[in-house]
This record gives structure tokens, C-alpha cells and sequence, in this order.
């Protein structure tokens, strides 16, 4: 019988698996270790804080060490994993107050250590004001330098790059943005990732700089040795009052390098269904796992807060003896800027042609009701399907009006692999305020289908 649980990690799935497994199990000893100050709270809602809509930091804190207290677990604060004995079934811990070292032994280990930043190798990239953002410690950092500043930079164009961007946008930071790729949101098609540039310039004129194919190369400090100037690969010379990283994270498994667990995409821990490692006793949840994309039959590794919440859920299932499977993700991911939401579910048409698919089409632009009716929002839909299957491999959607209702409808068709034919003459409800007579999505769906049969 499982007797103790070692948890290191405080992020979403640790603190999930800790709750979830004490509600299976009421006399299990658990005990969770994490590197940080606080747990369980919403790093994606971090932008938000930053832009001022959330007033108080501590609203992203799900549950407090209290709160779990009160629940037989123990929360172990600012204690980090150095290394991992599968052999022995001992965590090596450093406290980060003391510097002490010491052996913590387990039945049942959890690592669910998440992710951290990449740091890219820019010359003076140590100078102060260049922040990441990945803790309420590091939101609270840089919305305290952005209520002091006019101007900042931000590396990478991802959907933390957007988010932040409006954030600082709606606090009239002059924001340059730059991506090394050819476009931002390279996760999308090029054409779907011009309209949201777009939409942005147009937004926030002269207020708003976005650069493609431009490198940084070096930062400039002033003599209070903070940033002052990015300097970039062709030349550009950019005044800022601080920078902030969004050029990406990757698994937190560095302690676990030389261990005989098995890793996988960016050092991945490779888990199966179960969230089993390859070594018995150990689970991995959450940002520092692999993934099995349901689309492409492949791993892949996708972070993601939600997927993070799910896993830690499903562990603790099995852990108590019970029966649960994570089957995979479709990398259903979505965002905003200012009015315009921007998803993305399944693969792209340029990621469906790299994996061997056949993929055909189609995009539509329409209102989200009827034509007549106040309070209307356009939108532009691209659905790819396989030629061979007719089956859907993915949509793409931007725009003003209720992108995320349509974006959800595709999802059970991935997964069920549903015919077009089906699909398109799916019986969803209409009325003039909530649709076209005939939606959107199912429209795109004809147009594929008539494109693949002639």
C-alpha cells in the first residue's frame, strides 16, 4: 500500500494532484516541495495583472500552504530538487533560505516542475529592467517599471508577446515588438498571422512596431547599468526603458539529467496514458511532460495550464488505485488582442503538408449573426481537412465577433474523425442573434468538401 507522496513542484498540476489525491485518499501522507514563495496560482493570467484589469496580485492565487494545510498536506516553500534516486526512492532538496541539503524518500514521486524560461545568448542580457515573466513576483516586477517607463521591447511573438503587448498598449507604452521568424504566431498559417499584424498596426498607430526577420544581438546599459538600447542584426539601434523575454520556455527536467528517467521532445519527461514514467513509482504532470497530439499521432510538447490541470487530476486518479487515461491534446490554444480573439486548433495547412497529409482548405470571412441584427462581429474561419480521409485536421480563427463558439464546434469532429459530409450538415441551433442561418464554420466546411469531391 502507497504510504507517502513526494510532490516537487508548485505550479498548477502539483497542487492539483496534491488536492485531487487527498480527496481520493484521505490518509495518504503527501507532502510537496517547490523552488518558490507561493503555489498554485495563474501564471496565464499574469498579463492581465500587468495590465491592471486584475488589481491584486494574490487573486491569481488558487489556494494558499494554509489551505492545503488544513487538508493533512504539507506545503514545503523555497525548497528546490536537485536530484532524483529511483533506485533508493529519495528526492536530494536544497533549501533555498540555508543552503541545507537533505534527502526526502518516497513511495509514489510526482514531478511536476514545469517549465522556465529560455534565455537567448544576446550580449548583456544580465543588465537590469530585462525581465521574463513567469511568477507574480516577475508581473509585480514589470508593473512597477511600466508605470515609470514610456517605452519597451519585447522579444519573441508568441501569445504571451500579444497578451503583454495590450497590456502595456492600454498603459500607453510605446511598444517594439520583435520575432527572429518571418512571422508572429508562427503556430499559425502566414496569411492568418499577417491579418493579426495587421489588425495590431492598425489598432495602436504609431504606437505599435512589429519587426520580422530582425535578430537581437546585444543590449546597451546606462551608467545605472540598466537597459537603455537593443541593438538588432541589421543595424536598428532601439531606445527602451526595459525589455521583457518572450522568447519561450522549456521543461524544467535539468535535475534530471544523467537519472534513469526517460525524456523525450526538448527533454521532456516521456510519460504514458497513465502519466507513468518510464521508472515504476514515478509519475510526470504538467508543462515538464511530453504529449501525444491526437491529430498528427505523434509527441510533441505543448505547455499549457489547462492540459496541466488535467493531468495532475487524472494522476492522482491512478495513484489511489483507480483508472484514468490522458489520451492527448489537439494544441487547442486561444488568445486576445484588445476586441480580436485569435485561435488555433489541430495543425496549421503549412504543418499538414510537412507531416505528409493532403491537405485542402478553405477560409470565410462572416458576421457571427445575422446580417440584420445590432451588435454584429465579423470573423475569418480557415478549416484544413485531408483529402485522402476527409476528415478535419484543424481551424484556424481571428476577428471581432465569437470566434471561440465556432472554434469549439470543430473540436469533438477532430476528435471523432468525422466525415465532412457529416459535418457540414451538423444540426446546430440558429437563431439571429446567435448565428447565420448557416454558420460560419459548417460554411467553410461545404467549401472544403466541394473542393476536394469537384
Amino acid at each position: 500500500m502507497t504510504e507517502k507522496v513526494v510532490i516537487i513542484g508548485g505550479g498548477a498540476a502539483g497542487p492539483k494532484t496534491a488536492a485531487k489525491l487527498r480527496r481520493e485518499n484521505p490518509d495518504i501522507k503527501i507532502d510537496l516541495y517547490t523552488q518558490e514563495d507561493i503555489i498554485s496560482y495563474s501564471a496565464c493570467g499574469l498579463p492581465y495583472f500587468i495590465e491592471n484589469i486584475i488589481q491584486n496580485p494574490e487573486t491569481l492565487i488558487m489556494r494558499t500552504p494554509e489551505d492545503f494545510q488544513k487538508q493533512n498536506i504539507d506545503i514545503h516553500l523555497k525548497q528546490r530538487c536537485l536530484s532524483v534516486n529511483t533506485d533508493d526512492k529519495t528526492v536530494l532538496i536544497q533549501d533555498l533560505i540555508s543552503g541545507n541539503k537533505y534527502e526526502a524518500s518516497y513511495d509514489i514521486l510526482v514531478i511536476a516542475t514545469g517549465a522556465v524560461p529560455v534565455l537567448p545568448h544576446i550580449a548583456n542580457i544580465n543588465l537590469k529592467n530585462i525581465f521574463t515573466l513567469r511568477t507574480i513576483q516577475d508581473g509585480i516586477n514589470i508593473k512597477e517599471k511600466m508605470l515609470s517607463s514610456k517605452r519597451a521591447v519585447l522579444l519573441g511573438g508568441g501569445y504571451i508577446s500579444i497578451e503583454v503587448m495590450e497590456a502595456l498598449v492600454q498603459n500607453n507604452i510605446t511598444v517594439t515588438l520583435i520575432e527572429k521568424n518571418s512571422q508572429i504566431l508562427k503556430m499559425f498559417d502566414e496569411d492568418f498571422s499577417q491579418m493579426v499584424t495587421d489588425y495590431i498596426i492598425g489598432k495602436n498607430p504609431g504606437q505599435v512596431t512589429i519587426l520580422t526577420n530582425e535578430e537581437v544581438i546585444a543590449f546597451k546599459g546606462n551608467e545605472n547599468n540598466e537597459v537603455s538600447e537593443v541593438i538588432t542584426s541589421s543595424g536598428k539601434i532601439i531606445e527602451t526603458d526595459f525589455v521583457i523575454l518572450g522568447t519561450g520556455v522549456r521543461p524544467n527536467t535539468d535535475f534530471l539529467q544523467g537519472s534513469d528517467i526517460k525524456l523525450g521532445i526538448n527533454n521532456s519527461i516521456k510519460v504514458d496514458k497513465t502519466l507513468k514514467t518510464s521508472k515504476q513509482g514515478v509519475y510526470a504532470v504538467g508543462d515538464c511532460t511530453d504529449n501525444f497530439n491526437l491529430v498528427t499521432n505523434r509527441y510533441t510538447w505543448v505547455p499549457m495550464g489547462s492540459t496541466a490541470n488535467k493531468e495532475g487530476r487524472c494522476a492522482a486518479i491512478n495513484i489511489s488505485g483507480g483508472s484514468c487515461f490522458f489520451d492527448g491534446i489537439l494544441n487547442s490554444t486561444i488568445t486576445k488582442y484588445f476586441n480580436l480573439t485569435i485561435s488555433i486548433i489541430g495543425i496549421s495547412y503549412r504543418e499538414a503538408l510537412e507531416l505528409g497529409f493532403k491537405p485542402e482548405f478553405a477560409i470565410v470571412t462572416k458576421r457571427d449573426k445575422a446580417g440584420y441584427m445590432p451588435n454584429t462581429g465579423t470573423m475569418t474561419l480557415k478549416l484544413i481537412a485531408d483529402r485522402n480521409t476527409q476528415t478535419i485536421l484543424g481551424i484556424q480563427g481571428i476577428g471581432e465577433g465569437d470566434v471561440n463558439q465556432r472554434i469549439n464546434t470543430v473540436i469533438p469532429a477532430i476528435l471523432s474523425k468525422t466525415k465532412l459530409e457529416s459535418f457540414m450538415n451538423l444540426d446546430l441551433p440558429y437563431s439571429p442573434p446567435y448565428s447565420p442561418a448557416i454558420d460560419p464554420v459548417l460554411n467553410a466546411a461545404q467549401i472544403v468538401y466541394h473542393k476536394i469531391n469537384g
